[in-house]
């Protein structure tokens, strides 16, 4: 059945990190041009749309930038962005069925803490849009889908204490692949644990493993956990031609997963095959969300010999199900090993920003609770140059009482600790503060 089906481009023209580098304006341009040949935009349900500007408090709602917006974002990031707004804006007025964003730079990189870009993203793009859908529009389950080749980490730190957002991430496996992690044990914080779902493949997957894995995994967790929203975060670099990955996916296989997934909203994010693979797998993403026949969709170099996939990675996906539907029906029990009950929770980490060349060091404490995702405090300080050592809390959205109460007696406190800067981000009071 034809959907209506909304399109938001937005190439960049202005926006590349070197003139040749993989993340540049021509990953849209050749897809565009691939999109008007076919004649997309002459059927009726299918329209495309302007990307409007998101704001300071879009962003707000979602990082710390350090030491703020204007020193960091380039005006690209903020039209990037406001086309997934855009994008969430029709689908929820109900205008079209679903929408896909085609927008760059990417996002899925980014931290809730932001010093500079790492992995080409800056601004986390899906983020955003979901804190300003459950804004707007009051929505609270929902699910992300990140299909792309290299593990989501920036989603997955965002969406780690939050238990209504299930995040799920198909890519190959972090010890082959940028940005080296995504493995199965990563399962969320104590206050949402099992809402980080990690799926990391062989290279060499091929169509049938990823299906398979969409089909056996992916599926039955969307069934059980019911969101109210399903966002493809849409990498597009699993493709056998990506310069950059070592995968074996189809632009025929990324039709069929959008049609089997139903995803709401799509939003792209990698994928650096710019002549060869986009422009068809673009094309056959906005067929299957349009409930159009996609069945024609092939690249030009396609060999069916190539899409043979050995059994060992069979077997591995197998097991993967396995272990991975074991621990969603388990997660409680395996919870109690990862977590003891206690009133606090620390995580030490070390982010190294690979675009920019910064290293940030973070302690990170979230308050145990049983009756929200708890306020995250943060003590950051990056070797970027400049006056970057500061604490971030975060009251969540739906806090209760006792974790609204611990952040605002968090941010006072840290007034006066000496920081550069102390940041409160309260999501249900749409509150942002900076204290200097």
């Amino acid at each position: 059945m034809k959907k209506k089906t909304g399109l938001v481009f937005f190439p960049a023209f202005d926006y590349a990190i070197t003139p040749t580098h993989p993340e540049r304006e021509e990953r849209l341009l050749y897809t565009q041009d691939q999109v008007v040949e076919e004649g997309l935009l002459d059927f009726d349900n299918i329209k495309e749309y302007k990307p409007d500007l998101a704001t300071p408090e879009d962003i707000n709602r979602v990082h710390f930038c350090v030491p703020n917006i204007d020193e960091i974002v380039h005006t690209s990031h903020l039209i990037s962005v406001g086309g997934t707004l855009t994008a969430a804006d029709k689908v929820m007025t109900g205008e079209v069925d679903n929408a896909f964003a085609l927008v760059r730079p990417c996002g899925h990189h980014s931290m809730r803490v932001v010093h500079g870009s790492r992995g080409f993203c800056t601004l986390n793009m899906e983020a955003i849009m979901i804190e300003y859908i459950r804004h707007k529009y009051g929505v609270k389950r929902i699910a992300v889908v990140d299909t792309d080749c290299h593990h989501g980490d920036g989603s997955q730190d965002i969406f780690w204490h939050d238990p209504n957002t299930l995040f799920i991430s198909m890519h190959q496996d972090g010890r082959t692949l940028y940005p080296g992690s995504g493995f199965p044990d990563e399962m969320g914080g104590p206050n949402a644990f099992g809402s980080i779902v990690n799926l990391p493949m062989p290279p060499e997957t091929c169509e049938e493993g990823f299906l398979y894995t969409l089909d056996n995994i992916v599926m039955p967790l969307l069934d059980d956990f019911k969101p109210d929203l399903i966002i493809n975060s849409a990498g597009q670099d699993n493709h056998y031609s990506d310069p950059i990955t070592n995968m074996k996916f189809t632009a025929q296989g990324y039709a069929v997963l959008n049609d089997r997934l139903k995803p709401d909203l799509a939003v792209l994010e990698g994928g650096y095959s710019i002549e060869s693979a986009l422009p068809y797998i673009n094309t056959g993403i906005i067929l299957a969300m349009a409930g159009m026949d996609y069945s024609h969709i092939k690249e030009p170099d396609y060999d069916p010999r190539n899409q043979v996939q050995s059994q060992h990675i069979t077997n591995y996906l197998k097991q993967l199900k396995d272990h991975t539907l074991d621990n969603w029906r388990n997660k409680e029990a395996i919870k109690r090993k990862f977590y003891q009950s206690q009133p606090f929770h620390r995580r030490n980490r070390s982010i190294f920003y690979d675009t920019d060349y910064i290293r940030e060091t973070q302690t990170e404490v979230v308050r145990q609770c049983p009756d929200c995702g708890g306020t995250v405090v943060i003590d950051s300080q990056a070797d970027s140059g400049r006056d970057s050592h500061i604490k971030a809390v975060a009251i969540p959205r739906y806090a209760c009482d006792a974790c609204r109460k611990w952040g605002e007696e968090q941010f006072e406190k840290g007034k006066k600790e000496g920081f550069a800067q102390v940041f409160l981000q309260d999501k249900d009071k749409d509150l942002y503060l900076v204290d200097e």
